[in-house]
């Protein structure tokens, strides 16, 4: 049988529909369908392993992909010609989704995780200095050997692939200010965009398959972290306090404009660059004091648990969306320019660190599963794995770890694209 006709008609009905809602409609019809269609995806399950939320990721990357990319049969009227064809600020649209989602997670794990924050921090505080250093120090090392091996493998690129295997925008954007003016600036963005889906999707499964191939007790491992145990005093103290709403939506909003606040201050470096926070940062150092507190003064700080539950997921899902969007629309091109090796050299700047850093802290650091696990990803500074990590763990306090290692990872590997530039 011919279907060939019962498409083309599929193509024109759903064109119409389509590209007859308004432009910001149209953005939010493809983030739901992203949704439905990731966790979908997310449910299939082999051997205990699965994406989760972070298949909303590849879901958006395919997206991103087609979004400038003729969809049907182009002999016929009606096809869907890039589904962002009409949207003339779609990166600026998703850039906002993708904001706003990270916002929303890193206050929400800050403000639960806040009342262990502090006493596991004093306990590990050195472990999670040190690890951090030295997984930004393999990673470089990493990228360094490429630089230096790998023919025709310039500084530029290299430094993309490594801001792109450790998630990391402010690296990004501190090799391109190293590098403005330069004829290999645009390499940047090429290594960027090739590296960031393997290293989103490589932490997240990491974290996961560990525990698995160890054959851990989690109700074990979830004992041995921190617990402070102040819920009784804190809800006492909380009814005689103000609040201004009973979810708690208007101290988390609060604390997520103070966090940007401070997020914002920027402190020079060596080198003539700078360094700051940014909106990852801020909010979740601040998250963390609050949520420690619990109160300013005589006003409650306190947020109800089912909110700060929902935020942290569905920031997670904003942010996903936005990230894999804009990942998505080079991904490919750029794999087809300059083949698969480049992907493989970014690959290998993700897992290198990754298990030095694992044996490090379980064998030298003697740091306990989920505190190695959790300052792992604060370390690669990998915000989807810490959301991969809290799920599969069925605890938020693992972001205690990921607090204290992310600051010194963010400046190091700041420090080490600008250092790195210079090599080729």
């Amino acid at each position: 049988m011919d279907f060939s006709g019962f498409s083309v008609k599929f193509w024109e009905v759903a064109g119409h529909y389509l590209f007859s809602m308004k432009g910001t409609t149209l953005v939010l019809f493809f983030m739901f369908a992203i949704i439905v269609i990731g966790y979908l995806l997310g449910k299939i399950n082999i051997k205990g392993v699965s994406l989760g939320t972070a298949a909303i990721f590849i879901v958006a990357l395919v997206f991103g992909h087609f979004k400038g990319v003729t969809v049907g049969y182009t002999d016929h009227p009606g096809c869907i010609e890039g589904w962002a064809e009409k949207l003339s600020t779609i990166d600026t649209y998703f850039k906002i989704i993708q904001n706003i989602g990270l916002v929303l997670f890193v206050t929400s794990v800050g403000l639960i995780a806040g009342p262990t924050f502090f006493k596991n921090l004093k306990k590990n505080a050195k472990s999670y200095i040190l690890l951090g250093a030295i997984i930004i120090a393999a990673g470089s090392l990493v990228t360094a050997l490429t630089i230096l091996l790998v023919p025709n493998m310039t500084s530029a690129m290299a430094v993309g692939l490594m801001s792109g295997s450790l998630t990391s925008t402010p690296a990004f954007a501190a090799a391109q200010g190293a590098l403005e003016g330069s004829p290999v600036y645009g390499e940047i963005a090429v290594g960027h965009a090739v590296a960031y889906p393997f290293g989103v999707i490589g932490v997240v499964l990491f974290v996961q398959i560990v525990p698995k191939l160890l054959k851990v007790n989690m109700d074990e491992e979830r004992a041995k972290l921190v617990s402070v145990g102040t819920g009784d005093d804190t809800s006492k103290a909380s009814s005689k306090l103000f609040e201004m709403d009973k979810f708690g939506l208007g101290a988390f909003a609060l604390t997520l404009m103070i966090g940007l606040l401070l997020g914002s201050i920027v402190i020079p470096l060596p080198g003539g660059s700078s360094f700051s926070l940014g909106a990852t940062g801020g909010p979740l150092i601040m998250a963390l004091i609050f949520g420690h507190f619990g109160k300013i003064g005589k006003l409650s700080l306190q947020v109800k648990e089912s909110l700060l539950s929902i935020f942290q997921e569905f920031g997670l899902v904003l942010f996903l969306i936005g990230a894999g969007i804009e990942g998505g629309a080079e991904f490919v091109d750029t794999l087809k320019v300059y083949g698969g090796l480049i992907f493989l050299w970014g690959a290998l700047i993700t897992i290198v660190p990754l298990i030095i850093g694992f044996f490090v802290a379980k064998y030298w650091l003697k740091l306990s599963l989920l505190n190695n696990l959790g300052s792992i990803t604060g370390g690669m500074t990998s915000t989807p794995a810490l959301g991969a990590l809290i799920q599969s763990t069925g605890t938020s306090n693992v972001a205690s770890a990921y607090a204290a290692t992310y600051p010194i990872a963010l400046v190091l590997i700041v420090l080490a694209s600008q250092f790195l530039t210079y090599l080729g």
